[in-house]
């Protein structure tokens, strides 16, 4: 009935999408399975991609072929580039989706690949023989042959929905929950946890008054997440800002007693940087409001997403208190929040290409690995389903260092640390963060895909080049050119800054805070006709990279010393219970994650600054 697959991937939410055109794009013949085909890459909680760091991610996915990118853009219903007032290793961009028209681009993308097909049905088991995984079995009994398997289960692994004191089984809701993978996973030696996240209410946006919120509209000037030309809305629609009160506060505290996160019903650790209404109420009890963001679900519904307000409460403790908040007076709920406990796999019992260090062929991605959010889980299922088809064609493993990718901290992270709570990426997270900024995922990340088989990005590479091309002729006309007082200083006066008195290269003014390249365009010689050469995202790459060079430089200098340690390799048969000068803490750490290198062992948890040096005596170093 079927043919043997190159690569199964189980779950289609966002990491699995991403794996499975990942796989597909280089080659592998795939198999995507899911409990229901109407739910492909259901955007499961808020209508919104990208956002502080996981806009990086967005963008880096796109630059390695990956389509989330692309199809954030076709369903793009607002964009904001959040912290612009900060440097632009902060620039951070988001959009807000509608939810229908995401789903439906993604799956006409997957439709549409020839090496994609399909089979919606629960998948409870795995095949595995002498320490390989070589298929699934489904619901109907089904055994089903590949060469890999990706497990990208999402919340579905033993889901369980709370509302008050009322729990059901389920995934999602309105989806039942997926059972036996994790009780044989466990049986193989794999350790389990459970973990939980939730969702808030929506209502009904045609009950809503909006004057009495603050509004949010989108940045003026509409940009893209992906490095192709998708096409941008005409017109945009606005988000709006209300808050809480304590009236709210003292309505929601009714329901404590009925709450399953204070009596004990959810076990699982909840996200701690997205946490529940009620629980920002007990953890922040000098807070008199919070903020709450009334977002859109799409342009042809009047569905409403309350960002802010995830909630486990009973429905008619979350019906009362919201309608205490400022314009949801008349508000009618389309249906309540809740909270989803779920299972998880510590990831530390993942190798770096996301391969189960216990059974071979078997890869994890997504929240299957802890992570909480759609980026996070892109990302994961972008470099599972790469290394899947890696494994199968016996090439070395696609690594991205935390020198190169945001995608490179969240799987070291991981894969080095673990995580004992929801993981959720940020620009604190990542060390190098001048080095990878949204502007330029591009030319860090496209020429290694296609470096490894990605052939579907011949043209991309054109417009890096391109794009490189140009960042060298601005940065080279700006260090060539001088300029004279007569010509800058009535600007340098128009715009607050301190006026020259001799002739400087115009690369010195620059990197001046004040003001940008935009702004000098009539001031330096033929500049706004050279300029008009390159598009505007490759002019601001460029004065970025003028503006902070210095730190550029500093910043890649620490990156050079760190990648020594990267080049030593460590054996994946080293014997670390037998250096006896190693910690003991350190001894069972390395036994346990076995790192690839010394700069990977310099990484994990519990292992010091001497146990490295021990190790580098160990192997001649």
């Amino acid at each position: 009935m079927f043919p043997k697959y190159d690569v199964i991937v189980v779950g289609a939410g966002h990491a699995g999408c991403e794996a499975a055109v990942a796989a597909a794009n280089m080659g592998s013949k795939v198999l995507l399975a899911t409990m229901n085909m109407n739910t492909i890459a259901q955007m499961s909680c808020n209508p919104a991609m990208g956002g502080v760091a996981k806009g990086q991610i967005v963008r880096e996915v796109d630059a390695l072929g990956g389509y989330s990118g692309i199809v954030a853009d076709h369903s793009m219903v607002q964009f904001r580039m959040l912290n612009m007032s900060k440097g632009p290793a902060m620039w951070s961009p988001r959009t807000q989706n509608d939810r229908m028209m995401f789903a439906a681009k993604w799956r006409m993308m997957l439709e549409s690949h020839p090496n994609i097909d399909f089979w919606q049905e629960t998948i409870p088991g795995l095949l595995i023989k002498d320490g390989r995984c070589h298929g699934v079995m489904t619901g109907l009994g089904l055994e089903i042959e590949s060469k890999t398997v990706i497990l990208t289960n999402g919340t579905f692994l033993n889901g369980i929905i709370h509302i008050g004191e009322k729990q059901f089984g389920g995934g999602r809701a309105g989806e039942k929950s997926a059972t036996g993978i994790t009780e044989q996973l466990i049986s193989l030696g794999f350790e389990a946890g459970r973990m939980k996240t939730g969702t808030p209410p929506r209502v009904d946006g045609r009950t809503l008054d909006y004057s009495k919120m603050e509004v949010q509209k989108g940045d003026e000037k509409i940009q893209r997440f992906s490095f192709t030309d998708t096409p941008l809305p005409s017109s945009q629609l606005p988000c709006y800002i209300t808050y809480t009160s304590t009236d709210v506060h003292e309505s929601l505290k009714e329901g404590f007693d009925k709450s399953p996160m204070f009596n004990g019903r959810i076990q699982g650790v909840g996200p701690r940087y997205c946490p529940s209404i009620e629980d920002k109420i007990n953890r922040f009890s000098d807070k008199d409001r919070h903020q709450l963001f009334v977002e859109p679900e799409g342009w042809n519904t009047c569905e409403i997403y309350v960002n802010g307000f995830s909630s486990s409460l009973p429905e008619d403790v979350q019906y009362k208190a919201l309608r205490q908040v400022p314009g949801f007076e008349s508000m009618k709920m389309f249906r309540p929040g809740y909270a989803i406990e779920y299972d998880y796999f510590p990831p530390t019992q993942l190798d770096v290409n996301l391969e189960t260090k216990l059974i071979k062929n078997l890869f994890f991605a997504g929240q299957i690995n802890g992570t909480t959010g759609y980026e996070e889980a892109a990302a994961q299922g972008l470099i599972a389903g790469i290394n899947a088809h890696l494994k199968i064609t016996e090439k070395e493993p696609f690594v991205l260092k935390r020198s190169q990718a945001y995608i490179g901290v969240l799987i070291d992270d991981l894969v080095n640390k673990g995580t004992i709570e929801p993981y959720r990426m940020f620009t604190s997270r990542a060390e190098y963060r001048i080095l990878l900024r949204q502007d330029n995922a591009d030319i860090r990340l496209t020429h290694l895909a296609k470096s490894i088989g990605m052939h579907h990005l011949e043209k991309r590479m054109d417009s890096v080049l391109n794009k490189q091309s140009g960042i060298a002729q601005i940065i080279k006309y700006f260090e060539d050119t001088s300029i004279t007082p007569d010509q800058i200083n009535d600007f340098l006066l128009s715009v607050g800054s301190s006026v020259t008195k001799q002739s400087q290269k115009a690369i010195s003014l620059v990197t001046r805070p004040d003001f940008g390249i935009v702004q000098m365009r009539s001031h330096l010689p033929n500049l706004d006709q050279f300029l008009s050469a390159w598009d505007e995202d490759t002019v601001l790459c460029a004065e970025t990279e003028m503006k902070y060079a210095g730190y550029i430089r500093k910043e890649q200098e620490t990156v050079d010393k760190m990648e020594r340690l990267e080049s030593v390799k460590l054996s994946d048969k080293f014997d670390y219970q037998n250096l006896k000068s190693l910690s003991f803490e350190a001894r069972e750490k390395l036994t346990k994650i076995r790192p690839r290198t010394i700069g990977q062992a310099s990484r994990i948890s519990g292992v010091s600054p001497s146990d490295i040096s021990i190790l580098l005596v160990h192997v001649g170093r």
